[in-house]
C-alpha cells in the first residue's frame, strides 16, 4: 500500500487533544505547517519537565535579567553562575545526570528570558483542536512525514508508566526534525546566514557583545521571501546563540541520555 505524501501530528494525552494533517504539499504550505507544529510542541515541553525540575522556579529566574541590554543578558545566560543556579532547580543528585538536566533547564531559561524582548515563536500560532482522526485509540504523541526523500516517524504510546520526561524528549525530537526541515521549504538562505556569522569561530565572553550586535544588524529580508522574514530572524537568532554556546531548542539527546541512565 502506497503512503501518500503528507505531514501529520496528533497528541492525545489528558486534556491535550490536538492534531492536523497536511496533504497539499506546496513548499509554502509545508513551511507554515511545520512552523505551527514547532510552536505547538515547544509550548507543551515545559509542562512535561515538571517531574525532573522546578519549571516555575526556573521561569522566575527570568526576573534576574530585567533591565539589561541583550548582550549583557546573553553573557549572563552563558555564565557558569547561571548554570550553578539552575542546578538547584533540577531534581537530581548524580552529577552526570544533573548536568544533562541543567542543559535542558538552560534552554527553558533562555526561551523564557529572550521571549520578553525577541520573537522566538513563529507567527502561525499553535494547534488548538483535534481536526483529524487519531491513528491510535491509546493516549499518544505521533508525528509522521513523507515528502520526496523525507520520511519521518516519531511516536510514543502513553500509559501510566510513561515518564513525563519521555514525552518531553519525544516533543523535543519532533521539534528538531521540524527545525531542520523548515528553512528549505520556506526558502531561507541558510548558507547565506552561515556566511553572515562565519567570522565567529570560538566565541569567548569578550566576543559575545559583537556576536549579538551582528544578530541585531541581521538583514532578514535579504535572506528569505517576504512571508518568511520573521522565520528567518528566528533562524538567525538560533545561529547567533549556537555560536555563543547556547540553544533555542530543547535537547532531545540530553533527555534521552538522562532517561537511559536514570
Amino acid at each position: 500500500m502506497k503512503v501518500e505524501d503528507h505531514i501529520m501530528f496528533t497528541a492525545v494525552h489528558g486534556d491535550w487533544k490536538v492534531g492536523d494533517k497536511l496533504t497539499e504539499m506546496e513548499d509554502e504550505k509545508i513551511a507554515h505547517f511545520l512552523a505551527e507544529l514547532s510552536n505547538t510542541v515547544n509550548s507543551r515541553i515545559p509542562a512535561y519537565l515538571s517531574e525532573v525540575m522546578d519549571v516555575e522556579g526556573i521561569k522566575a529566574l527570568a526576573a534576574d535579567f530585567d533591565g539589561k541590554d541583550l548582550a549583557d543578558v546573553i553573557v549572563l545566560l552563558k555564565s557558569p553562575g547561571t548554570s550553578r543556579k539552575l542546578g538547584g532547580f533540577v531534581n537530581e543528585s548524580d552529577k552526570k545526570l544533573k548536568k544533562l538536566l541543567v542543559d535542558v533547564a538552560k534552554v527553558l531559561l533562555v526561551r523564557e528570558v529572550l521571549s520578553s524582548n525577541l520573537q522566538i515563536v513563529y507567527p502561525e500560532g499553535i494547534l488548538t483542536e483535534l481536526s483529524v482522526e487519531p491513528p491510535f485509540e491509546e493516549e499518544h504523541v505521533n508525528f509522521t512525514a513523507k515528502h520526496g526523500k523525507w520520511i519521518a516517524v516519531r511516536r510514543l504510546l502513553i500509559d501510566e508508566k510513561t515518564p513525563m520526561a519521555d514525552i518531553a524528549r519525544l516533543l523535543a525530537a519532533i521539534n528538531e526534525s521540524l527545525t531542520l526541515k523548515l528553512p528549505a521549504y520556506a526558502g531561507i538562505d541558510v548558507k547565506g546566514i552561515d556566511k553572515y556569522f562565519s567570522e565567529f569561530k570560538k566565541v569567548k565572553k569578550a566576543d559575545i557583545p559583537r556576536v549579538v550586535e551582528k544578530y541585531l544588524e541581521f538583514p532578514a529580508e535579504e535572506h528569505a521571501p517576504a512571508e518568511f522574514v520573521e522565520h528567518t530572524r528566528i533562524y538567525a537568532l538560533r545561529k547567533c546563540l549556537e555560536k555563543i554556546g547556547l540553544s533555542l531548542d530543547f535537547p532531545a539527546k540530553s533527555l534521552e541520555k538522562y532517561l537511559e541512565k536514570k
